[in-house]
């Protein structure tokens, strides 16, 4: 499946004002401070968002690790 199969024509559109509102919410689960190398052009993209790159690399790492467990699971279960 592609993005291009998947219907989204039920998602109402996000406007200026629910941006204004959104929050980012970061884990609030223990961190453990490591080095990871990281190509320079994934660090310039993180640091281009703004002062809050680090918190965004270890949110995104968390996010890559759950989509992990969950195609895991679905293949141990089909």
């Amino acid at each position: 499946m592609t993005d291009d199969d998947i219907d989204t024509s039920d998602i109402p559109p996000l406007t200026d004002e629910f941006f204004s509102k959104a929050k980012l919410r970061m884990p609030s689960s223990p961190i453990a401070t490591v080095s990871v190398p990281v190509d320079s052009e994934t660090l310039k993209w993180f640091q281009s968002k703004g002062e809050d790159a680090e918190q965004h690399m270890t949110a995104a790492l968390k996010i890559y690790a759950a989509a992990q467990q969950t195609s895991a699971a679905m293949r141990q279960s089909a």
